[in-house]
């Protein structure tokens, strides 16, 4: 038996990375004054503020400064899903005429619900749908793009399956009908590289505790120009456009990771991308009936949603631990759903197989020797789970 976690979970959060520990714990035993602050010991705080606002700058290809010199087209939040709810909500206040959002059915609940909560207040949402390997219907997508759009919210990157979507053509259609586009960027934000300066996104969400920063803080890219209305409205904290005290360890914890994504860019895309293609290999060839999810020629480097037919997930699940190994299923977030996940049903992934699906998502700690032992033992449990089911035949 291991002693040591092998976290094949990377989607769903991240460890904090040793530099970012470091970087965080003056501003919590030391630097704990509040950047509004008058006198210095608070004040000087703004300029560890504005260090790690041009990090994540950098980091999303935004070179942009105000007369001040700060790169304001980053705007700290609390996380992701605060930064979707801020960048959508926006777009309906400052379009006030146009009621209606696009968005595809494979979106995180933190777009897909908020959403569902719109259409209750009377807004339209169209819902693009996905073919068998997840990808947009693009047809589909320019017919619901119309004079009565304010916003189109489409995912970089699918946090399930890693399929990544097209957006830089979907925003140049949905300007053309004069919405605004935002991207729910959670999951691609340090895994692939980007150019905001030469794109066209309106809005970008991201999150810290995506790519090895700490919880509780994200961000949402504002490109110029774009008229934003404050999602929590209060003090003057991000100039005007985001209240509250300013989380700064957590912020600097951000600015960290996203120099450090940076620096580690090319290994995501290298060595990270050959280790998962090693793990699905060494699947594919020790366990029959399995099947690949997602667009296998556009997803993200680090991940792997893979279906074993006739079995439950969650019991995948409980025998991998016994073995120190952490993944997650293809089962809806709330704990103990029967029901297959929201991106696979809109896959039109069999529930044989939906049932006992496997996300396995890597990151730049993970080693060779995790992976072959996971190649090791995995057939066991899938054949052991196998044995047990009435509707598994060899």
């Amino acid at each position: 038996m291991r002693d040591k976690v092998i976290y094949f979970d990377n989607n769903a959060t991240t460890a904090v990375a040793p530099e970012v520990f470091e970087a965080m714990k003056p501003f919590y035993l030391e630097n704990y004054g509040n950047p509004s602050s008058i006198y210095t010991f608070g004040g000087l705080l703004k300029k560890d503020i504005e260090q790690a606002r041009a990090r994540v700058a950098k980091l999303l290809g935004s070179t942009f400064t105000d007369r001040e010199g700060h790169y304001s087209e980053i705007m700290f939040t609390s996380c992701g899903t605060e930064s979707d709810s801020a960048a959508i909500y926006s777009a309906l206040q400052t379009c006030p005429k146009r009621r209606k959002v696009v968005t595809t059915k494979v979106e995180h609940p933190a777009v897909l619900n908020l959403c569902k909560e719109l259409e209750r207040k009377g807004y339209k949402i169209s819902y693009v749908p996905v073919d068998s390997r997840g990808r947009l219907d693009m047809e589909i997508l320019k017919e619901q793009i119309d004079n009565d759009t304010a916003v189109v919210s489409v995912m970089w990157a699918n946090n399930e399956v890693g399929n990544i979507y097209p957006v830089e053509e979907i925003a140049k259609i949905a300007h053309a009908k004069g919405a605004l586009f935002h991207t729910d960027a959670v999951q691609a934000v340090g895994k692939i590289p980007m150019n905001m300066d030469e794109s066209e996104i309106d809005m970008l969400s991201l999150s810290a505790h995506k790519l090895h920063g700490p919880k509780g803080i994200g961000a949402l890219y504002i490109r110029k120009g774009i008229r934003f209305k404050p999602f929590l409205t209060g003090g003057h904290q991000e100039k005007g456009r985001r209240a509250g005290t300013e989380n700064v360890a957590g912020i600097v914890g951000l600015g960290k990771a996203a120099e450090l994504a940076l620096e580690k860019l090319e290994e995501e895309n290298t060595r990270v991308k050959a280790l998962r293609d090693r793990l699905e290999e060494g699947i594919k060839n020790n366990i029959p009936q399995i099947r690949i999810n997602g667009d296998l020629e556009s997803r993200l480097p680090n991940t792997s949603s893979i279906s074993f037919e006739y079995i439950e997930g969650e019991s995948i699940l409980m025998l991998m631990d016994r073995l120190k190994i952490c993944a997650s299923s293809g089962s809806a977030c709330t704990t103990g759903s029967l029901e297959p996940s929201h991106v696979l049903r809109s896959m039109g992934i069999p529930y044989t197989a939906a049932h006992g699906t496997i996300r396995f998502s890597l990151s730049v700690y993970n080693t060779e020797e995790e992976v072959d032992y996971c190649i090791e033992h995995l057939p066991k449990v899938i054949s052991t789970l196998r044995s047990m089911s009435p509707f598994w035949a060899e």
